[in-house]
């Protein structure tokens, strides 16, 4: 089930990041990659990833799932529902995109949903995270567009759910432990992008390409 109308809370504007281009360069170096977006479904997104990046495109929509446990009471229950939301298999992803989410997730749910996350990623797979340095009260979410390998179009909206919270660095490593950290940047007095990669142990077989909702 996905969200009720959301009403658009800024103009949209135009952020730079520093590793969505690392994400993207290695990604097309696996043979039939697989990546997980957290985010909505968007159209655009789908597009460049499929056709520019050339990979297989798992859209999870974590902010509709939020939105339905907190619309029914039942935000408390995120940790277990969190714990079986992904029925791909071990080391089957090549790189996620955690976009702001774990902003958005109290320790639980977060470690939890880190837990799964570092479960999927395969030997030597990616994983982008982006985290604020101001906490809010506001209950809003973050839609990312991608423009290019570096530049993100993006909007707030209101709902969700999200109380958003600040991750210290030590909260984001203890979440990521399992994972060598990459790139961390501070982008922003407000923002901050966080690279992980996961330790090479050995090869994972795949599937090949297409765009799905999991």
């Amino acid at each position: 089930m996905t969200p009720g109308p959301v009403v658009p809370a800024a103009a949209e504007a135009v952020y730079v990041s520093k590793t969505l281009a690392k994400v993207f360069a290695a990604v097309p170096a696996r043979p039939v990659a697989v990546l997980v977006d957290l985010g909505p479904a968007i159209g655009s997104n789908i597009s460049y990833l499929g056709e520019r990046v050339g990979c297989k495109i798992h859209v999870g929509d974590l902010y509709a799932d939020l939105a339905r446990h907190k619309r029914d009471g039942t935000f408390d229950r995120l940790p277990e529902f969190l714990g079986k939301r992904f029925t791909l298999s071990d080391g089957s992803v090549d790189a996620v995109l955690c976009w702001d989410l774990f902003d958005c997730l109290g320790p639980a749910a977060g470690g939890v949903l880190a837990k799964e996350l570092i479960r999927l990623l395969r030997p030597g797979g990616l994983l982008l995270g982006f985290f604020g340095a101001r906490a809010s009260e506001e209950t809003r979410y973050t839609k990312y567009f991608i423009e290019d390998e570096s530049r993100l179009r993006y909007r707030f909206y209101m709902g969700a759910g999200c109380r958003r919270r600040v991750l210290q660095s030590r909260d984001i490593d203890t979440l990521f432990h399992d994972l060598q950290l990459s790139d961390s940047i501070l982008m922003t007095p407000r923002l901050r992008e966080v690279l992980f990669r996961k330790r090479e142990s050995g090869p994972t077989v795949r599937s090949g390409p297409a765009a799905e909702h999991i």
